[in-house]
């Protein structure tokens, strides 16, 4: 499972948030609470990784109202239903709008954990195949073994002294690498370049 990855639990039920928060992270899960459907809208940006764990029926925005409102956002974040009164018209219309699975409380731990599996792998290869993925993927190509070396150490947050260190090279030599590779991947800062790195991997 990647670092980087989050399960997303947006549920109205304490109890079952602590249960699934407690469940998920004896997996190894990082793990996320919203106690409806307009707390996890405020939170939401098209930066996040992992997938989301979503009930139906929740005072407010209903959880297949929320999942229509992100897919017509924009969001990619891969959704797994959860219910405890499943029906075939609500499980059509999750899917309709590309639910990775529909899950019927109580929930098992192994198809659980397998869902979640399938969600993190669709984002992974979803995230490969976008057009974003494959100019990055160009862009990286285009670097230096060194630049790309230099790349590496920027998003693991070194500093320029650290670098010449690390690469028994001088500061400006590092300076330099890094101004080209920077230009070349097209990113307008270093939290731009780690932005990148993280969306679209090296």
């Amino acid at each position: 499972m990647s670092s980087e990855n989050t399960v997303y639990i947006v549920d109205d039920d304490a109890a079952v948030r602590d249960a699934l928060g407690l469940l998920l992270s004896l997996n190894g899960y990082r793990t996320a609470f919203f106690a409806d459907a307009e707390a996890f809208l405020q939170a939401w940006t098209p930066l996040l990784r992992g997938c989301m764990l979503l009930d139906i029926r929740m005072p407010g925005m209903d959880g297949l109202t929320l999942q229509k409102t992100l897919r017509e956002m924009g969001s990619r974040l891969p959704v797994l239903v959860i219910t405890g009164h499943g029906d075939v018209d609500s499980a059509r219309e999750a899917f309709r709008s590309q639910a990775v699975d529909f899950l019927e409380k109580p929930l098992q731990e192994k198809q659980l954990v397998a869902a979640i599996e399938e969600a993190f792998q669709r984002q992974a290869s979803d995230a490969r195949a976008s057009p974003a993925h494959a100019a990055w993927a160009r862009r990286y190509a285009s670097l230096t073994p060194r630049e790309a070396e230099v790349m590496g150490l920027v998003v693991a947050g070194r500093h320029n002294r650290e670098i010449a260190r690390d690469l028994g090279i001088s500061v400006r030599t590092v300076e330099v690498h890094k101004t080209r590779m920077m230009e070349k991947l097209e990113a307008a800062s270093v939290a731009d370049l780690v932005r990148q790195h993280l969306l679209y991997g090296a």
